[in-house]
């Protein structure tokens, strides 16, 4: 009786629950390794060790794609790109991003090579993080054209989250009315795809740039409607949507408004890894002004 085909790797991911989706993984290599299948057994391999290394498990991380490394001087373009982007994420992720930038230019270039757009872009997008300022936003931009040109669907996915590193990038340069615009344009493409948690993100974004823009009556109502939504679908609230309103209420000079909206973000948030590893300085200042302080 033939045996079942290996499932789609990318179909099998859950990014928030990457500790799932590492079991789910691991339980898939005996049947790669019973098929005979090496290049989907590698890839497996690079996408275990992104499991691990967004569990902050960087040494095991690096463990599991030095097994790959020597296998990849005949192995096929997809496992060489998987594992170019994933060691570059570990070196980033746990504060080496000099070590993280050659291995995703290499990723791009090879990936362009060989046309796996949707790694290609993946690179571009990995590389933009590590750079900054105007360098970050050529590589997004780069990834963004690919992107949109692509006939791989899997690579045109990555257009929403583009157009919102792009409009980031351009907030962080300070030009919010370009930010706006980015934002703006990130929504009508949720909203064309349909997407529920993404389109309320893209939401969060242009309200959060009205604000910077000194909209703050707008940026509150905005929020306010995004959690009225939240509440509407039985969605568990946000810290983000509670930390912006808190933001808003304050310069509004309604402190005591916001007072228990930062207290609300200041708990949702400090559950958060990532906000624990990289804002701490943040959660200090929603926890002073959720006291009062």
């Amino acid at each position: 009786m033939p045996s079942s085909p290996l499932p789609e790797i990318e179909q099998l991911w859950n990014y928030s629950r990457p500790a799932e989706t590492e079991q789910r993984f691991r339980k898939l290599l005996p049947d790669a390794e019973a098929a005979g299948n090496q290049p989907y057994r590698l890839e497996l391999l690079t996408q275990i060790a992104r499991c691990e290394g967004l569990q902050r498990r960087f040494a095991d991380a690096h463990d599991t794609l030095d097994t790959v490394e020597p296998l990849l001087a005949d192995a096929s373009p997809r496992p060489r790109l998987r594992y170019f982007l994933e060691r570059g994420r570990v070196w980033n992720s746990s504060g080496n991003p000099a070590e993280a930038r050659p291995l995703f230019t290499q990723a791009w270039e090879e990936g362009n090579s060989a046309g796996e757009d949707d790694l290609a872009v993946d690179a571009a997008h990995m590389v933009a993080i590590v750079e900054q300022g105007e360098a970050a936003l050529e590589w997004n931009e780069k990834a963004y054209q690919l992107a949109q040109q692509s006939s791989n669907p899997t690579a045109r996915r990555w257009i929403g989250s583009l157009t919102n590193n792009i409009g980031w990038t351009w907030h962080t340069l300070g030009d919010y009315d370009q930010a706006l615009r980015y934002f703006q344009r990130n929504v009508e493409w949720h909203t064309e795809m349909g997407s529920s948690e993404g389109l309320m993100i893209a939401q969060w974004c242009v309200a959060r740039t009205l604000r910077s823009l000194g909209r703050t009556e707008e940026a509150l109502a905005m929020q306010q409607q995004l959690q009225h939504d939240r509440t509407e679908r039985g969605l568990a609230p946000d810290g983000y949507v509670f930390e912006e309103l808190g933001e808003c209420l304050l310069a509004l000079d309604r402190g005591d408004e916001a007072r228990e909206y930062f207290a609300g973000a200041y708990q949702l948030l400090s559950e958060d890894s990532w906000m624990l590893a990289n804002e701490g300085a943040r959660l200090q200042r929603l926890q002073q002004l959720g006291e009062g302080k």
